[in-house]
């Protein structure tokens, strides 16, 4: 279990992740969005609207393991969903989603007793889990996604 500084700090990395992002890709124009510029990676518009879908699932999981005894989460395939029709509409609608989930999944966290931080659910794919483990986890997966983004970018030819 984290102390409450490392929670805290966690919490508002969370609550910061929406602002960064809209930073980063706020001003691109359709090519740079929606070109894999690195072979085998998302574009910048598909690791947007990915990061909607998973953090909605991890938000779910959350509430999951808040209100069941030990829930199973259920996995899905990121890499085809990122081909769904979904992924074409503006990013917009991503940067909206992702913008009022993690103001819930913020006051969600702050509220949260020490007991109800570490309530289990189990990952089919990872084993054991815990809702500190889903605030940890999407810390890095924020960090990672703007890292991608930011990899991404970096190899448009035309930049």
């Amino acid at each position: 279990m984290f102390t409450p500084e490392e929670r805290r700090a966690m919490i508002e990395r969370l609550r910061r992740f929406p602002d960064e992002l809209e930073a980063l890709v706020g001003g691109l124009d359709e090519r740079q969005l929606r070109t894999a510029f690195i072979p085998g990676e998302w574009s910048v518009a598909q690791n947007v609207h990915h990061l909607a879908d998973s953090h909605m699932n991890a938000f779910i999981r959350t509430k999951l393991m808040l209100t069941e005894d030990n829930p199973t989460f259920k996995p899905y395939d990121q890499d085809a969903w990122a081909l769904t029709l979904d992924y074409t509409p503006p990013i917009s609608e991503s940067l909206s989603i992702l913008r009022g989930l993690h103001a819930r999944w913020c006051a969600l966290f702050e509220n949260l007793t020490d007991d109800q931080i570490v309530r289990p659910g189990l990952h089919p794919e990872l084993g054991p889990y815990r809702i500190d483990l889903i605030l940890q986890g999407y810390n890095r997966h924020c960090d990672a996604h703007l890292d991608q983004i930011q990899r991404t970018l970096a190899a448009d030819p035309q930049r």
